[in-house]
């Protein structure tokens, strides 16, 4: 495994959840359930990934 991946996770985890927030704050705005669902999905894949880099920088540490 490599070092960086880690925090190669928990990169796209913050991406995935700054993009989720836009489309669920745009879909919001225009009264867009559709757009709200798909970001609120981003936004938990987004979770997930950054779970899943930081357990991957713990598991390093042992």
């Amino acid at each position: 495994m490599s070092k960086d991946q880690g925090l190669s996770d928990k990169v796209k985890g913050k991406v995935n959840q700054a993009k989720g927030e836009v489309k669920d704050q745009v879909g919001n705005a225009t009264d867009n359930p559709n757009m709200q669902r798909e970001g609120k999905k981003d936004k938990l894949k987004g979770n997930i990934q950054e779970g899943v880099g930081k357990a991957k920088d713990d598991s390093r540490h042992y």
